[in-house]
């Protein structure tokens, strides 16, 4: 039997701040096959996210086809638009959400996880981010600040990533982030920058994969995932509509679901895949092979 096994392998999982998203299914896959998984969590939604862990709300979420529990081995402060800590201004430093987590930019989670795990401690980063402040404005009414914004946190903070964690991954690493079909046709209500952002960061994968395959020989690949009703989505103010319009009109009807990236990004990680790279994978029942929509709901 042919099994995705990633015994001996630790991951990190960034953007997983409750169980509802791709972040965590991601990680509990990851899991599941083995790994030893550490998450990355925003600052402001660090609190919550330990308090509904340690109040046991996320038990049922957590547990793993064996009856256990899933466990992080370590949950990291990050806040993915900062790269180091000299660049974060005094007023987000003093923050209440932020004043005692220390460094949480990407250049300090490499500096914790070598210090942590050593200077070759990863053999998987997940890039599950992104945010667009004015998401729900179409992209004729956004401002220059909301589009930038949109871009450095969806985006370049893969990039960022790749350039601090890449030297902290053993041979045969991988990279692996989430995008959506609004980076190559229009989704009229996922405004804000955002369809720009995941245009980018498709672009940068293909890049990316290139010059950190010659300099640190990992890969670097993309999901492009189908609409999920998420917490974290809800942002959007459209979603379920989106979620019915895909299960209505896609080869396969059913709704996506958040495990079956989960699977997707566990292969994906997996030595399985190690000739795969610079790849954008559909996971959204094929919707984006359609061409015309049969009806809308």
């Amino acid at each position: 039997m042919l099994n995705i096994d990633l015994t001996g392998r630790r991951a990190l999982v960034a953007g997983v701040a409750d169980d509802a998203g791709f972040g965590f299914a991601i990680a509990k896959a990851l899991a599941e096959a083995g790994a030893s998984v550490s998450v990355g969590t925003w600052p402001p939604a660090l609190n919550i996210f330990m308090n509904l862990l340690e109040r046991g709300k996320m038990d049922e979420s957590r547990r793993l086809s064996s009856g256990e529990l899933m466990t992080f081995e370590k949950i990291y402060p990050l806040d993915a638009v900062y790269d180091t800590y000299a660049e974060m201004p005094e007023e987000v430093r003093s923050n209440k959400r932020y004043k005692d987590v220390g460094d949480c930019t990407i250049s300090g989670l490499a500096e914790r996880l070598k210090e942590d795990f050593g200077e070759q401690p990863l053999d998987i980063v997940v890039h599950s981010l992104a945010n667009g402040p004015e998401v729900k404005k179409p992209l004729l009414e956004v401002s220059r600040q909301g589009y930038l914004a949109a871009v450095s946190a969806s985006a370049y903070s893969m990039v960022s990533m790749i350039q601090r964690l890449g030297p902290l991954l053993r041979p045969g690493g991988s990279f692996l982030s989430l995008t959506y079909m609004a980076s190559e046709r229009v989704i009229p209500g996922y405004g804000g920058g955002m369809s720009s952002a995941k245009a980018a960061l498709e672009s940068d994968t293909r890049t990316l994969a290139y010059e950190a395959g010659r300099r640190y020989g990992c890969r670097v690949n993309t999901i492009s995932a189908g609409p999920l009703a998420s917490r974290a989505a809800s942002a959007i103010g459209i979603i379920e509509k989106m979620v019915e319009y895909v299960a209505v009109n896609a080869p396969l009807t059913e709704k996506l679901t958040a495990d079956e990236v989960g699977r997707a990004a566990a292969f994906l990680s997996s030595p399985l895949a190690s000739a795969i790279t610079g790849t954008t994978i559909y996971v959204d029942k094929g919707y984006h092979a359609m061409g015309m929509a049969v009806q809308a709901p």
